[in-house]
């Protein structure tokens, strides 16, 4: 399996999600330019953290309109994985490819810190790995991860199972602790909390780790040859 980590201006948590996938998971995995209009060959895409161009107007909103992002939209459309950790996140919900916004924290300051995070749907293709309801640790590091969203977005996000992870200590005032959703299809997720810094115990916890062994689970699953 192969996996695509987008650079933008001012991401940095790039090297973080390259690890993960090259020394934790074992697999295939590319640096892959803001610039780049096509992500063929790819079996998975990864947003990572950061501050895309520094954050300015609004947290991804910039590199939203940075060239690769159509190819990421197409890429969803297929219905291959797409995640977006913090700021990726941020990008996903200024693309539109997951409904709602961030506001910043509640308390106004950034947050750096392990907190506890509840697995509320582990029939995706990210969290097949979890038990439902499993409490897990995960890094945050944000000040920009108050999600929000109208009563209707957030009825059709319950209605149709979308809600992924919520916090167990919600850190930043997030609607109903909402930590990480997904689109519809199940294929984009967005999530606030880095598994990609839990991914080795010499991180202090690997809870991170099986979130890319359900992406790469699931791509077996789909990919696997018969005699």
């Amino acid at each position: 399996m192969k996996f695509a980590v987008v650079v933008f201006p001012g991401s940095n948590c790039d090297t973080d999600m390259f690890h993960a996938i090259r020394e934790a998971l074992g697999e295939e995995v590319a640096y892959v330019s803001h610039r780049e209009h096509d992500l063929t060959g790819f079996d998975a895409v990864l947003l990572p953290g950061g501050f895309s161009y520094g954050d300015y107007l609004r947290s991804g909103s910039i590199a939203s309109f940075s060239p690769v992002m159509e190819a990421v939209r197409n890429f969803a459309a297929s219905g291959k994985p797409v995640l977006g950790v913090c700021n990726g996140f941020q990008i996903l919900l200024e693309t539109g490819l997951l409904p709602g916004a961030m506001k910043r924290n509640d308390r106004l300051k950034f947050i750096c810190d392990t907190t506890p995070v509840i697995v509320e749907n582990n029939e995706t293709i990210f969290s097949s790995e979890y038990q439902l309801d499993e409490r897990i640790s995960l890094p945050i590091a944000h000040a920009e991860g108050n999600y929000e969203c109208d009563g209707e977005t957030f009825k059709q996000l319950k209605q149709n199972n979308q809600i992924v992870f919520t916090y167990a200590d919600n850190p930043n005032g997030s609607k109903e602790n909402i930590a990480g959703i997904c689109n519809e299809a199940g294929n984009v997720l967005g999530m606030m909390p880095h598994p990609e810094r839990a991914v080795d115990s010499l991180l202090g916890c690997e809870d991170g780790l099986r979130l890319f062994q359900s992406i790469l689970v699931n791509w077996r699953e789909h990919h696997a040859v018969t005699s």
